[in-house]
């Protein structure tokens, strides 16, 4: 009897076991999230606008802010500018009117007193637009438009003034009249003849001590500077309002 109660027992083990296994690992509990949220997948960066190239070359008609003079600017002293109208690239204003342009003077030459012109050479280092975006650039002189007196030379854009040969010849021919007119009131022919001698020296004494004309550039004169290369402008920064930066 003892026998049949053990192999019964031995045979329950064998069924049972391999079922409670089996409810084990397919019944097991799915886990999900306690509040239900599904995490959003991260969406992708808005595109970025491309870069503007402003070709080097491009002319830009400035107006000065403040005058220029040889008799009193000096190398290093600002120069202070605005751009007269705007300039345009694929149906779009890339560089508005009113735009501020910074620079200096590098060179200053003063006429001389018998013969060489007056030189002046400034360059553009920055460009301020409206709302304060700033960069940089290089820009040099290509004309000086509306004067008659004034000329651009040389790559670098030296503005030349005029010549003095006209005036000087003008002052000595004035004297000398002068002096032959005095000459003749006070004793005829002879005296006139040195009267005439007398008034040409005086004048020639008066050119050699006086300098030839100044480069002389006014308040709002008008100025055409050329880019010396391209330039890289930013949309979103040329588009942000003012109170931004």
């Amino acid at each position: 009897m003892r026998a049949v109660v053990a192999v019964l027992t031995v045979l329950s083990i064998a069924v049972f076991v391999p079922r409670a296994g089996a409810q084990t690992s397919q019944d097991a509990p799915h886990l999900t999230p306690r509040n239900g949220v599904v995490t959003a997948e991260p969406k992708d960066d808005p595109p970025v606008a491309p870069s503007l190239i402003v070709p080097s070359g491009t002319k830009i008609p400035l107006t000065l802010k403040q005058g220029v003079n040889t008799k009193s600017a000096r190398p290093g002293d600002p120069v202070y500018a605005q751009t007269a109208f705007p300039i345009t690239q694929n149906n779009q204003i890339v560089i508005p009117a009113g735009t501020f342009v910074q620079g200096q003077i590098d060179r200053v030459v003063r006429p001389g007193r018998v013969k060489g012109r007056a030189e002046l050479q400034m360059s553009f280092t920055s460009m301020i637009f409206p709302n304060g975006y700033t960069i940089m650039l290089p820009g040099a002189v290509q004309n000086t438009p509306g004067s008659n007196d004034e000329t651009v030379k040389g790559k670098e854009g030296t503005i030349e003034g005029p010549s003095g040969k006209g005036k000087d010849a003008a002052t000595v021919a004035t004297t000398t009249v002068t002096g032959a007119a005095i000459g003749a009131l006070a004793g005829g022919g002879k005296a006139a003849g040195i009267g005439a001698g007398a008034g040409g020296v005086l004048g020639l004494a008066t050119v050699l001590l006086t300098r030839g004309p100044e480069v002389n550039l006014g308040s709002g004169a008008s100025v055409e500077m050329v880019l010396e290369s391209n330039i890289k402008l930013d949309p979103a920064q040329m588009h942000k309002p003012a109170n931004s930066y």
